[in-house]
């Protein structure tokens, strides 16, 4: 079974955790990766290109010269192809670029990106992820405590934290995102993965039991305040909430979709 460290905020390594082996120790799939991340750069497309042809260019109504007598080559307008400023032949036109991949194909991405990671020891997990007030200069301080100093970094919070989130947007090196926005692509892109113990919860609750994301953050909603009412001090715990305007929510696999729990051989991201 795979397992990490666990950083507390000061970059000490404080207790080891065991990770899910079929959300974070499944074999890459290399190919599924390259369709997917494929699909999601295709889907960003507009495709609003647009060329136009000699009949959409203005002008050219009249015959440039006489048919016979000029020694020219004959010619009906001075928007054809080969004259400066006409038409174009064969040049783009709008038409929309989509990629269809299957949602099990998907999530298996997602569960091979996440396993790369923690084989190749880029998955940073800590116990809490937060500030007490916006500092760019905290957020600096605690990257460079954590293993992955001077590398880009995307942080996966399980609930949106402003003071995190404008610590963060300064940094070149560094990006924020909640967990119901997770992507093959930002996966890749980045060099570590920094998310607290909640989000690996949320993820194996999501990709390994087949959870809806609602369902996940209600179970961790529950099992936090369990913890936390059983404990030796009353803690306040913040119940965890969507994402916010503009981040989008991943497919994440639903009992009523196919009836199974997602295995190792099916996957996302969304784009």
């Amino acid at each position: 079974m795979p397992s990490t460290k666990v950083y507390n905020m000061a970059g000490e390594a404080v207790e080891e955790l065991e990770l899910s082996e079929q959300v974070f120790g499944v074999i890459p799939n290399v190919s599924v990766l390259h369709q997917v991340v494929t699909a999601q750069l295709v889907n960003r497309r507009q495709g609003n290109a647009s060329t136009k042809t000699r009949s959409e260019v203005s002008g050219g109504g009249r015959k440039p010269y006489k048919q016979k007598g000029t020694g020219n080559a004959r010619q009906g307008s001075i928007r054809a192809p080969q004259y400066r400023h006409g038409g174009v032949v064969w040049g783009p036109r709008p038409h929309p670029y989509h990629h269809d991949v299957p949602k099990k194909m998907r999530r298996l991405a997602i569960r091979s990106a996440l396993s790369d990671k923690v084989a190749n020891e880029s998955l940073i997990v800590v116990n809490e992820l937060g500030l007490e007030s916006p500092s760019t200069k905290g957020m600096l301080k605690l990257l460079a405590q954590l293993p992955a100093a001077g590398k880009r970094v995307l942080m996966m919070l399980p609930q949106r934290d402003e003071n995190v989130v404008l610590s963060t947007r300064n940094i070149p090196l560094a990006k924020v995102q909640h967990v119901a926005s997770i992507n093959v692509i930002e996966l890749l892109k980045h060099d570590y993965v920094i998310m607290p113990v909640k989000t690996v919860r949320w993820l194996e609750l999501v990709f390994g039991e087949g959870l809806s994301a609602e369902a996940a953050t209600a179970r961790i909603t529950e099992e936090a305040g369990t913890t936390a009412a059983t404990g030796s001090e009353t803690l306040a715990v913040e119940p965890l909430i969507a994402p916010a305007v503009g981040e989008t929510l991943p497919l994440v696999p639903s009992p009523s979709e196919d009836g199974e729990t997602p295995s190792a051989s099916s996957t996302d991201s969304e784009a």
